[in-house]
């Protein structure tokens, strides 16, 4: 049977308070027919959903969302339209639009000449509409404005201001009412009367947004906490009334001045919760800004700056000192130093001329560059990263899940304890009705599961977005759990612990003494005059390590491939082998002892060496081998401290293996394993009972990565291997796979400190504010200072999480001393 089919996407949402309305909107779309997972991000404040596309469309998820009670945030555009000229042109319009996947709402001003469309720009582009429209015989004018990232900042600063408002109002009202209680000033005319005219409209204005959110909620059939702070402050403020106009209280239940001030301590929490909140995903917007606007295009001898969207592959692009590089490309003239640290954390601006690639985004620094384009749009990388760090942000470790888990329970259980203390306390304890109440009210304000639901989205949106501030790209929060069990880590050897390209080592020459007249030049003339009739891997080094010493090479002539031996031709009449042993053996040339001892001791550090003979005679080794990164034996000694083992695997033969092995510090090696059994590997270390990572290249080792636990991609700045493994690591060093181990484990630290606080802060104040204390100490908890813990148990975890932002892993401290001593 065909599998369903299956799309994914997000819906942007305003109005979340705490874990509860994320898990009401979760249900609210699992309710819809058609959507196979929904995970709600309080922190991102975003939905994550999959769907059926032939069962619903996003415009009704979105429709579930808003009738749940919360805003959906769109992207919204207007686009110019001529060509239309009656009410058919506007509904052939709208249909085309609708149907384009990503595009929830259209609407057509046949006067105006504009579709107002409201859509998500990470399905569906301006240049779709645009296509479909022209496709249709209608003229696209351009684009009037886009709303999306300044209508979400708009609407998040209007939210501000209001509960702004609604605090200065409700404590400047409150404190001085509690003054006069407190101190016994007297009032111009009967207390109570005062108390309820000065508090009751400030009371409406603050608490109206909760008492709203809990009317919404109990419509939805569900309990949220905006339930449970309604009935806290509403209970104090009906007592009140009740006691103002003895209704079965007395004069002596005066809770006015309670009532206002913990509206305006809920209040004062949820601004508090939102400013940071908006602080968290701070990464994505610094990556957004990197984006140029313009860039200067060359054609046809000219320069004009255009609009970075009409960039095309293959444009030749002028970028001057201090402009940012405005899409991917290969400098094609000039030379300048380029600051990649945006983008691979590295600090130290790189030298680049013709030929090498740049990086969209990236800040041109001292020079004029010319650069044709290879990427553009939403293929640079760029554009990849922020589309990585975007998804990873609204995934949720399974940690999170037990706590979304653990609110679930948590606010029946609550309003259980509350209603359970009352009566024991007023019915078996024999407590005033005042004391009950007063319990009654504390328990339900300081039992606020937020910070428990703020708790891990919070850690891992600022967590995963400094990751990609330092170059370490963690595409999945489970990843981020897995990490933390790592013991085991296995590094492809070619390309992750070396640079991937063999180069000459060594040059030996058998001198006059022993019979020759022959220089290293001239040693490595000759075979580079041979070599570059091969395409074998060694030539290829032989021909860079020429070309480097700026050799003009020979003409050569009878060129003879011997397989798997080497290769034999004529330079200047001179007959010219280089090869194996068996080569020369063939020819009957015997190496001396001293050219045994060389070539053996070449062999076992692990260099790959061939021989020169000229006219029947040896004339001198060349050694070949992949260099080591810089950063390698580090990488290696930081994952031994931290009692990880670890693990080479390679093709190579077990004596070169064996030999890079001793040279950077791993003990185990795997060699002789092809490429298509580097996976079967892993599963058998697995079976072992290990958790294991493994770290390559990300284009030939993606099964191995794929099996792996936490597969590691190291990338290159240009080529981000984004499917290949759960995290990826644009700068091109092995050092980089120590730091997202430690700032995966720093991060799962960082979510189970939240959960801990989260939950301590309940723990403790439940119970006190039940009166567990009042027997023994006389110690209760009124109802305002309840909600001043509630908001400080929100801010704490918050708090903890942004100081994330600032963490800089023990690798990249290690790799930047290191780097600065060898300078």
């Amino acid at each position: 049977m065909p599998e369903k089919p299956k799309k994914k996407t997000d819906i942007k949402i305003s109005g979340m308070g705490c874990a509860s309305c994320a898990i009401k909107i979760e249900k609210s779309l699992d309710n819809l027919e058609g959507v196979q997972e929904a995970q709600v991000n309080l922190a991102t404040e975003k939905a994550t959903i999959e769907y059926d596309p032939e069962k619903l469309g996003v415009g009704q998820m979105e429709k579930a969302v808003e009738d749940a009670g919360y805003v959906v945030l769109k992207d919204k555009a207007v686009l110019k339209i001529g060509g239309m000229t009656c009410a058919i042109c506007v509904k052939a319009i709208e249909d085309v639009l609708t149907k384009l996947d990503g595009i929830s709402e259209v609407t057509v001003n046949l006067g105006a000449e504009k579709a107002y469309v409201t859509y998500k720009n990470d399905q569906v582009s301006i240049e779709d509409m645009k296509n479909a429209i022209e496709d249709l015989g209608y003229q696209f004018l351009g684009l009037e404005g886009e709303e999306s990232q300044e209508l979400e900042e708009e609407i998040r600063q209007k939210d501000l201001r209001s509960k702004k408002y609604r605090i200065i109002v409700g404590f400047g009202v409150s404190l001085p009412l509690m003054a006069m209680m407190l101190l016994g000033i007297p009032a111009p005319f009967y207390m109570p009367y005062f108390m309820l005219v000065v508090s009751i409209i400030p009371f409406i204005y603050v608490s109206y947004p909760i008492f709203s959110a809990a009317s919404r909620a109990l419509q939805n059939r569900t309990l949220d906490m905006d339930v449970m702070y309604s009935l806290g402050i509403g209970v104090a403020f009906v007592s009140s009334l009740l006691g103002t106009f003895n209704i079965i209280l007395t004069p002596e239940f005066m809770f006015y001045e309670t009532a206002l001030m913990l509206a305006a301590f809920l209040t004062l929490g949820r601004y508090l919760e939102a400013r940071a909140k908006g602080r968290t995903s701070t990464a994505i917007k610094k990556l957004i800004g990197l984006q140029p606007q313009n860039a200067i295009l060359i054609q046809d001898g000219e320069e004009r700056e255009v609009p970075i969207q009409d960039i095309q592959l293959g444009d030749l692009i002028l970028v001057k000192p201090g402009e940012k590089i405005p899409a991917d490309g290969k400098v094609f003239d000039g030379e300048s130093y380029v600051d990649e640290s945006m983008i691979t954390g590295e600090p130290i601006p790189v030298f680049k001329n013709k030929g090498k690639e740049v990086v969209g985004g990236t800040l041109n620094k001292n020079g004029v560059l010319k650069f044709k384009t290879t990427r553009i749009g939403k293929d640079t990388v760029l554009s990849q990263i922020i589309s990585l760090v975007d998804q990873a942000q609204g995934s949720k470790p399974p940690v999170q899940r037990i706590a979304d888990k653990a609110v679930t329970y948590f606010i029946p259980t609550v309003l259980t304890v509350a209603i359970v203390s009352f009566v024991v306390w007023y019915f078996l304890m024999g407590s005033t009705l005042l004391f009950g109440l007063t319990v009654l009210i504390s328990i339900l304000v300081v039992a606020c599961p937020c910070a428990l639901g703020l708790a891990t989205p919070t850690a891992v949106t600022v967590g995963i977005g400094r990751g990609a501030e330092l170059g370490i790209l963690i595409k999945e929060g489970e990843s981020l759990e897995v990490s933390e069990q790592i013991n085991t880590v296995i590094f492809d050897k070619t390309g992750t612990l070396t640079q991937g390209s063999p180069e000459v080592t060594d040059i030996v020459v058998f001198n006059e003494s022993d019979g020759n007249s022959v220089t290293e030049e001239e040693v490595l003339l000759w075979a580079a005059s041979v070599e570059r009739n091969s395409q074998h891997p060694i030539a290829e080094a032989i021909l860079i390590k020429s070309r480097q010493e700026g050799m003009e090479l020979k003409e050569t002539t009878k060129f003879d491939t011997i397989g798997g031996k080497g290769v034999i031709a004529k330079v200047d009449n001179h007959e010219i082998l280089i090869g194996n042993r068996a080569l020369f053996a063939d020819k009957d040339i015997v190496l001396d002892i001293k050219a045994e001892e060389s070539l053996s001791n070449l062999e076992n550090d692990g260099k790959t060496t061939i021989i020169i003979g000229q006219n029947h005679k040896i004339i001198g080794l060349i050694a070949v081998a992949d260099t080591i990164k810089k950063t390698t034996a580090l990488a290696i000694r930081e994952f031994n401290n931290m009692g990880l083992e670890t693990v080479m695997i390679t093709g190579d033969n077990s004596k070169t293996a064996q030999a890079v092995a001793n040279q950077i510090g791993i003990s185990k090696v795997l060699s002789e394993v092809l490429p298509y059994e580097k996976a079967q590997e892993v599963s058998k270390i697995q079976s072992e009972g290990k958790k294991v990572a493994f770290i390559g290249d990300g284009i030939n080792d993606a099964p191995a990565l794929a099996q792996a636990d936490v597969g590691i991609a190291i990338g290159s700045g240009t080529d981000v291997a984004i499917e290949s493994g759960e995290i990826v690591l644009i700068n091109n060093e092995p050092i980089d796979a120590v730091a997202s181990i430690q700032l995966s484990k720093k991060v799962m630290g960082r979510i189970k400190l939240n959960i801990f606080w989260a939950f301590a802060y309940n723990i403790i104040l439940i119970p006190v504010a039940a009166g567990l204390l009042y027997p023994s100490f006389g110690i209760t908890f009124r109802p305002e200072y309840a909600g001043l813990a509630m908001a400080l148990s929100s801010v704490t975890v918050v708090s903890l999480s942004l100081l994330l932002k600032g963490y800089v892993p023990d690798a990249k401290k290690l790799a930047m001393t290191s780097k600065n001593t060898d300078d």
